[in-house]
C-alpha cells in the first residue's frame, strides 16, 4: 500500500509572522491592558514558545509600544479615513462614531497608555507619536473646512488641540460605566465653537 502525503504546512514570511503578533498584543492590552501584554502571555494567546515572540520583539516594551500604536492608528483610520466626503461630513462621521460605546476599548487603551507612559520612555514615544499623527489629520480636515468656506477658523492647528483636548476630557469617562450626555455634547459644542458652525450643525 502507497500512503498519501501529508498536507505540507505553509511557513509564514518574517512580515506575516510579525503582524499576527502584534494583532495578538493588541487584542490582550485592549482586553486586558498594556500591562498584559508580556512575551509569555502573546505567546500563549498564538499558541506557540515565548522564544518565537522574543526573536521578533527581544525588549517586550517594544512589543508593548508597537501594539499600543498599531491599535490607535486603526482607530485612526477608522475614525478620520482619507475620504472625498466633505470637511462637515467628515467631522460628524467622526463624532458620530468617536462618543459611542464602538471605541470604548480604545478609549480605555489611551488612558492607560498615558498613564504608563510616565514610567516607560519607548510607550512614552509610541504615545506622542499617536497624538501628532490625530493632530495631523484633524488639522488637515480643518484647513480642508477652511478653505472651502464650511469653517471658520484663525488657526486650524490650534481649533485642533481644542478639540482634541475636548474629546479627550470625555472619554476619561470611559472606566466609570458611561459618558454623562452633557459631557459628549461639550465635545461636540466646542467642535462647533471652534470651527464657527451653527449650534446642531454637528
Amino acid at each position: 500500500m502507497t500512503s498519501s502525503p501529508s498536507p505540507s504546512r505553509t511557513r509564514k514570511t518574517a512580515e506575516d509572522r510579525r503582524a499576527e503578533i502584534v494583532r495578538a498584543a493588541g487584542g490582550v492590552a485592549l482586553a486586558e491592558g498594556l500591562e498584559s501584554v508580556t512575551l509569555r502571555r502573546v505567546a500563549d494567546e498564538l499558541g506557540v514558545r515565548p522564544g518565537l515572540i522574543s526573536h521578533y520583539f527581544p525588549v517586550a516594551e517594544e512589543l508593548v509600544a508597537t501594539a499600543f500604536g498599531a491599535t490607535a492608528s486603526a482607530e485612526l483610520d477608522e475614525l478620520l479615513p482619507p475620504s472625498d466626503a466633505t470637511p462637515l461630513e467628515r467631522f460628524r462621521r467622526f463624532f458620530e462614531a468617536a462618543i459611542g460605546e464602538m471605541f470604548d476599548d480604545v478609549s480605555r487603551l489611551w488612558l492607560n497608555a498615558r498613564h504608563l507612559s510616565r514610567y516607560r520612555p519607548v510607550l512614552s514615544a509610541e504615545v506622542n507619536r499617536q497624538q501628532d499623527n490625530w493632530h495631523e489629520r484633524l488639522t488637515a480636515v480643518i484647513a480642508d473646512g477652511i478653505a472651502t468656506g464650511a469653517f471658520v477658523a484663525g488657526d486650524a492647528a490650534v481649533a485642533a488641540t481644542r478639540i482634541l483636548v475636548a474629546v479627550d476630557g470625555v472619554s476619561t469617562y470611559v472606566n466609570v460605566g458611561r459618558i454623562p450626555p452633557e459631557a459628549a455634547a461639550f465635545a461636540v459644542m466646542t467642535a462647533e465653537r471652534e470651527l464657527g458652525l451653527p449650534a446642531g450643525s454637528l
